[in-house]
């Protein structure tokens, strides 16, 4: 099958995405219930979403949203660690969990017969979840574990928390999702009850089942376990926001990598922060970071891998999706005997050829269509559907949205990524980090090869 049949393919199954099968409630106490049927397979997944996450937490609190989405699998006043671990493994279910800057998830995936225990599960646990000290203290140490792990002894980790804080300095997504080290070690149970109390609540929530269902029956269900649940009183959450131009930043990291790592981060808008008069600026960008590395074809791969070899791996991000400013993000390995300056300059070279150059039909086609495309392969699975809708409604946007995606896209100008080019990814928006292999290290290299 030829590119342009398959690009065509999944333009159009987006467009005609069939949105029958969404169906939206809420309970009086506010819980929030979006269904979507999907009756390829006798098979459901419950999904609840809480609106609060690293984003959320107090100062000299980070990660203790990660600390209580690991004692919410530790039992409750109704149903034990053990005996939940039991019903989800007797009747075929899949469960598990994740925590993020701005949400906390659960999930079970069941045999569609078997959904409504996926709904007691969770309405029992957020209400009676039982806080017991000794588990605590065993869930304190595998987090911390954890966080040793992956950032702790991670050179690259460790540099890129340390690049967020310097490029979101007055942003709470500045800190990593689970928290330094000290913050975390400070949480105590008493600390996590309140958390509990504060933001686990039906208002708080987005409940979201995908799969072999009848809407109404879900409904009859979810009022059932979650009806007579009581609403929390929220605070509001904090913002999430990079405002101004800060001025241009670079700074140098000695870590033990085996080789020289290049880290650029431009301030820019969401699709939750941009402009309301112009929603294009968010789009812009995502084509914008599209063009540049959207694949093999793309200008950053093609041109200073392929074609100049001044580097060996370059990789840029962009969050459309997201609540809040965030980053454009580019991480870029050079080649040997290629300096982080060189790299660092070859690549705003070509940022800077965005705002001047033309821009090929079809390589804004092809960055249009790579976003389609990955929406299209997102909604294969229900695991996929449900995430979309759930990280969606818990930042504030409509997950209908996804079906005027396309068009959205298809009403960005080339004129319109010059402009957002040159509003956001300007120097005295970006922040760089130089992450160098330590300098003994390199001395002790230089020797060996002169020996």
């Amino acid at each position: 099958v030829g590119q342009n049949t398959v690009a065509k393919d999944a333009k159009q199954s987006t467009l005609t995405m069939d949105m029958s099968g969404r169906h939206e409630y809420q309970l009086a106490n506010g819980l929030k219930i979006i269904v979507k049927e999907d009756h390829r397979a006798p098979v459901v997944m419950t999904q609840i979403w809480y609106r609060v996450g690293s984003a959320d937490e107090p100062l000299d609190k980070g990660g203790i949203s990660h600390v209580l989405e690991h004692m919410m699998f530790k039992g409750t006043t109704d149903v034990s660690s053990a005996d939940y671990e039991r019903l989800i493994a007797k009747f075929g279910g899949v469960n598990n969990a994740f925590t993020s800057y701005d949400y906390t998830g659960y999930y079970e995936l069941f045999p569609a017969n078997r959904f409504p225990l996926a709904l007691e599960l969770e309405a029992d646990r957020m209400k009676n979840l039982i806080f017991d000290e000794k588990e605590f203290v065993k869930e304190h140490q595998v987090v911390m574990e954890e966080r040793r792990q992956r950032t702790d002894d991670n050179p690259l980790a460790k540099a890129y928390e340390s690049f967020r804080l310097l490029a979101l300095p007055n942003s709470p997504k500045g800190e990593s999702v689970i928290g330094p080290m000290n913050e975390l070690e400070s949480i105590t149970l008493a600390d996590l009850k309140d958390w509990y109390k504060i933001w686990y609540a039906p208002n708080n929530a987005t409940l979201v089942i995908v799969g072999d269902v009848q809407p109404a029956e879900v409904l009859t269900q979810v009022k059932r376990y979650f009806g007579e649940l009581t609403p929390s009183k929220l605070p509001k959450r904090p913002e999430v926001s990079q405002k101004g131009f800060r001025g241009y930043q670079q700074v140098e990291s000695e870590q033990a990598v085996q080789v020289p790592v290049l880290l650029m981060g431009y301030n820019v808008p969401s699709l939750t922060t941009a402009d309301a008069s112009n929603e294009k600026q968010a789009y812009s960008l995502s084509l914008a970071q599209d063009v540049l590395d959207g694949g093999l074809s793309a200008r950053l791969e093609s041109r200073l891998v392929r074609e100049q070899g001044l580097l060996t791996t370059v990789g840029t991000s962009y969050d459309l999706l997201d609540r809040g400013d965030g980053l454009f993000l580019i991480q870029a390995t050079p080649r040997e005997g290629v300096s982080l300056a060189q790299a660092q300059q070859a690549i705003i070279s070509e940022i800077e050829k965005l705002k001047t150059d033309p821009i090929a039909a079809d390589e804004i086609e092809r960055a249009k269509t790579n976003t389609v495309t990955s929406l299209v392969y997102a909604q294969d699975s229900m695991e996929g559907q449900a995430r979309m809708i759930g990280s969606l409604q818990s930042i504030g946007l409509d997950d209908r949205l996804l079906t005027q995606l396309p068009s959205k896209l298809d009403s960005v100008t080339i004129a319109d990524i010059r402009a957002a080019s040159k509003k956001y990814l300007v120097k005295d928006n970006l922040t760089v980090m130089h992450i160098i292999p330590p300098k003994e290290a390199v001395k002790n290299v230089a020797k060996q090869k002169r020996s």
